[in-house]
């Protein structure tokens, strides 16, 4: 019987038209598919002497990637580098080394791949369920979210998948495992009393047609923030939605959407493209909303996180996500009989499924009304003003807006910074001097008051005054080299924001 060559090693045979053929493995490909060569010679010998000389002429190259007997480890790294990673976007990418090699590798990675057991892997997400967070566990505490557990599943499942599939092993251990149930997170609406008041405080700060636009169509931040003025036809009101704007590794990116389904046109109503273009008339850009701050770029995300978050306190509302007022179009657009189909394709999900399962509390309540009006058409029942027993309702606001005057805001002496709640725990205080060079080097403090904030930033912005004394005299002297790397070097140095936390 002939011998079986090993995974990767050269294979030689005889061709029909008399000549024998030696082929190897000399690489792997961005996808991590092999990369072969081949010899040709009248005879076997001849064939392995020019196999051999091949093999010396590639021996810098990896062709003993995947083994049989290398371990998870070795294996999810080559898996993430050669079939994941050049498929994912830079924010995705951060996202799987995260899970993969702060927790799965350390935990996991020198088990032999064709011995992990998905015992081993039960074992794995309870440990980091219970105490597997890495940072910031003064505020959420020692263990990792259902979401990050099930994301760590996630990379290990198809990482064996395509071990099963290479060979490796035999069944993935990780399909059967057992997981934290995949909770959705409560959806905090306004009331139309809130999102009058919100909307006029938000006029007053400056940002009342990015929020109007978000409130009459649902579009993801990152979408609404990447929109400018060429997708919009004034004419038709067809807004295009073909880019999202995201943050990685400190850096503001513009991509494609990540589905077919985020690529997709929608009409706004007449009176919203009317005050687009009336807004167009001030915007001197191709961004429709730019950064104040940086030349042809659009808003931050965090930048609109934070304001949302100032316009809601200052407007007397409950506080909600940027993503929560997607939700209130969706909602009520649902409330008033848009279907749900083409709801979906409005919103960009994939599917309706998508917009059922996340939206079921909705159609629960739509089919209720659906049933009382059933009732009274054929049976001629009485309305009942009574819920149905697990039905959830939503509270008619039948209040009349009382009038709202928008604050106006604290104005704060030049040279005190500024101070900003990020949510119920966190405060940011900022201090933004200007440095020799004339352009502005912020940094930032944190803490978990708004006292011990003020506390910091008071301390903050008597060391960089000290720092930009000390670059100006450089400056002075004809070190610009140096009063620049002083600056580069103290902004570097700046404190972490979880550190500051009291």
């Amino acid at each position: 019987m002939a011998k079986r060559r090993k995974r990767g090693e050269e294979s030689v045979h005889l061709r029909k038209d008399g000549r024998w053929e030696g082929r190897m493995v000399v690489g792997y490909d961005d996808k991590g598919l092999p990369i072969t060569k081949n010899v040709l010679a009248k005879t076997k010998t001849a064939c392995l002497d020019k196999l051999k000389a091949l093999q010396e002429t590639c021996s810098g190259q990896p062709t003993e990637k995947i083994q049989p007997d290398m371990t998870f480890g070795e294996w999810l790294d080559f898996w993430y580098q050669n079939y994941s990673k050049p498929k994912l976007r830079p924010k995705s990418q951060l996202d799987y080394e995260n899970s993969i090699y702060k927790h799965i590798i350390p935990a996991l990675g020198d088990i032999p791949l064709s011995k992990l057991t998905a015992n081993d892997l039960q074992q794995f997400y309870a440990q980091i369920k219970k105490n597997g967070r890495l940072i910031r566990t003064q505020v959420y505490g020692d263990g990792l979210s259902d979401r990050m557990v099930r994301a760590c599943h996630t990379r290990c499942l198809t990482a064996l998948d395509r071990a099963v599939v290479d060979g490796l092993i035999r069944i993935n251990p990780a399909a059967d495992c057992k997981l934290p149930g995949q909770a959705l997170k409560d959806m905090n609406l306004l009331t139309r009393e809130e999102m009058q008041r919100f909307l006029i405080q938000a006029k007053k700060e400056g940002y009342y047609e990015l929020f109007l636009l978000e409130l009459a169509t649902g579009l993801r931040r990152g979408e609404v923030l990447a929109l400018q003025w060429d997708d919009l036809d004034f004419n038709t009101g067809e807004l295009r939605i073909q880019r999202q704007v995201y943050r990685a590794n400190g850096e503001l990116l513009v991509s494609a959407p990540k589905t077919k389904a985020a690529l997709r046109t929608i009409v706004l109503p007449s009176a919203l493209v009317g005050v687009l273009e009336e807004y167009h008339q001030g915007v001197d850009s191709r961004w429709m909303f730019p950064s104040p701050a940086k030349e042809d770029s659009p808003l931050d995300p965090a930048t609109v996180r934070k304001r949302l978050q100032t316009i809601l306190e200052h407007a007397g509302c409950r506080k909600v996500r940027f993503h929560d007022l997607r939700h209130l179009f969706v909602t009520t657009a649902l409330e008033n009989g848009l279907d749900v189909k083409t709801l979906s394709t409005i919103i960009g999900h994939v599917s309706a499924k998508t917009t059922l399962n996340i939206y079921t509390h909705v159609t629960d309540a739509m089919r209720q009304t659906a049933a009382a009006k059933i009732d009274r058409g054929i049976g001629k029942c009485e309305p009942s003003n009574e819920p149905r027993t697990g039905l959830p309702t939503q509270a008619s606001d039948t209040r009349s807006a009382a009038p709202f005057e928008p604050y106006g805001g604290k104005i704060r002496k030049s040279g005190t910074g500024c101070v900003t709640q990020i949510n119920d725990h966190l405060w940011e205080g900022k201090f933004s001097p200007k440095w020799p060079d004339g352009k502005i080097h912020s940094r930032s403090i944190y803490a978990g008051t708004e006292a011990k904030c003020e506390e910091k930033l008071t301390e903050l912005i008597q060391q960089m005054k000290v720092e930009v004394a000390e670059a100006r005299y450089l400056a002075a002297e004809g070190k610009w080299e140096a009063a620049m790397a002083l600056a580069v070097q103290k902004k570097a140095r700046g404190t972490r924001k979880m550190d500051l936390l009291v």
